[in-house]
């Protein structure tokens, strides 16, 4: 592997080993479809795009997590199973070097995900310290993308807007806005739609709504097969004007703004989410079990919940997160020293033949050494 430092990297491996991690080496110039298809806005806008000899679309590695989960699939690899890398990543950025070196850990098949999820926070944390930096001074953030989505069907949103919620989830800006015309009430998308097929839709009547469509396809000249099938259009015209037209009152608004500015330590944010969902009598059922089960197993890996910032409103801008979310930075700063999550639905987008559990987390060695350059310490 590449060193990310002369004395930081071979620490790391030798630390990474101990964990019971093998290392992966994925090639530098990777296809860009995976990256395009899973990881969302913020990272497809930083990509290094080029074209193969077969005229197929490639890119400069801007991460090791699918790659390492790519390679895993295809070897159809033993699991549980652990992998480590440390190496060059390639990615568009404003506020430093185009290319710079992450390590890490993707841990992937582990069935108990809590002991999971804690072994990654404590081995991020691990990993911070044997590179020189002192775990008590830096701010640990935690999300958790599993909760919010309950807290959304406990309000018994739509699921239009509750894909319109998640997709915002760690866009502070975004979500905001998507609250905001969520309390506005309908939207003016459904202007042109013809207002029986309108009320149709609202009423839910999708037989009678299929029937419409098919006739006004007809009378229109479209032959049977061209497009959507009238099933398919009556299907997303009930979505569309259920979405357009939900409103979130007032109380339930206020409630999910009240969950969103939850910001404490973890030792107190089981107690806050029970008081803040009890008195609205909502159960967050399985997704507040896990929650709690997580806080245990961190407890078990001698990580200090006090010493951890949970922020209900905090997630990572990359769409294949499911659950845990965490971030590791110097207090006061923005940029993540390490950061990583819960990514169980990735390794099916991938095309894993069955859901396997995955998580995992990236050092950015770029600042761990200049945050130690900065500070007097040995980079």
């Amino acid at each position: 592997m590449q060193a990310g430092n002369d004395t930081i990297g071979p620490a790391l491996d030798a630390l990474f080993a101990t964990r019971g991690a093998f290392a992966a080496e994925p090639p530098i110039i990777l296809p860009a479809e995976p990256y395009l298809d899973t990881a969302g806005e913020a990272l497809r806008r930083r990509i290094f795009l080029t074209r193969g000899e077969g005229g197929e679309t490639l890119c400069l590695r801007p991460d090791f997590t699918i790659p390492v989960c790519i390679r895993h699939i295809e070897e159809a690899a033993e699991l549980p199973k652990r992998y480590c890398y440390r190496g060059l990543v390639f990615r568009q950025r404003a506020d430093g070097p185009a290319e710079f070196v992450q390590a890490g850990i993707e841990d992937l098949g582990e069935d108990h995900r809590a002991e999971a999820d804690a072994r990654a926070l404590a081995d991020a944390l691990a990993a911070l310290q044997t590179a020189g930096l002192d775990p008590a001074g830096l701010n640990v953030i935690l999300g958790d993308q599993g909760l919010f989505e309950a807290v959304l069907r406990a309000l018994g949103l739509p699921q239009g807007w509750q894909r319109r919620l998640i997709r915002t989830f760690g866009h502070d800006d975004q979500l905001k806005a998507v609250l905001d015309a969520l309390a506005k009430g309908p939207e003016d998308t459904l202007e042109g739609i013809e207002p029986q097929l309108v009320e149709l839709a609202r009423d839910r009547e999708e037989g009678a709504l299929t029937r419409l469509i098919r006739s006004r396809m007809e009378e229109a000249g479209l032959p049977p097969h061209s497009g959507r099938s009238p099933g398919e259009i009556a299907a997303r015209l009930i979505e569309k004007v259920a979405v357009a037209e939900a409103r979130l009152g007032e109380g339930a608004l206020k409630l999910l703004e009240a969950f969103l500015a939850i910001d404490c330590s973890l030792d107190a944010a089981a107690d806050r989410l029970a008081e803040l969902m009890g008195g609205a009598g909502l159960d967050l059922g399985r997704a507040m079990t896990v929650f709690e089960t997580r806080n245990l197993a961190l407890q078990a890996a001698n990580v200090d919940l006090a010493a951890l910032n949970y922020r209900a409103a905090f997630g990572r801008p990359i769409d294949y997160y499911t659950g845990l979310v965490f971030e590791v930075r110097q207090p006061g700063g923005s940029d993540a020293l390490a950061g990583g999550g819960r990514y169980d639905r990735l390794m099916t987008m991938l095309g894993a033949t069955q859901p396997i559990p995955a998580v995992g987390f990236a050092l950015w060695l770029d600042r761990v050494a200049a945050d130690l350059e900065t500070r007097g310490g040995a980079a």
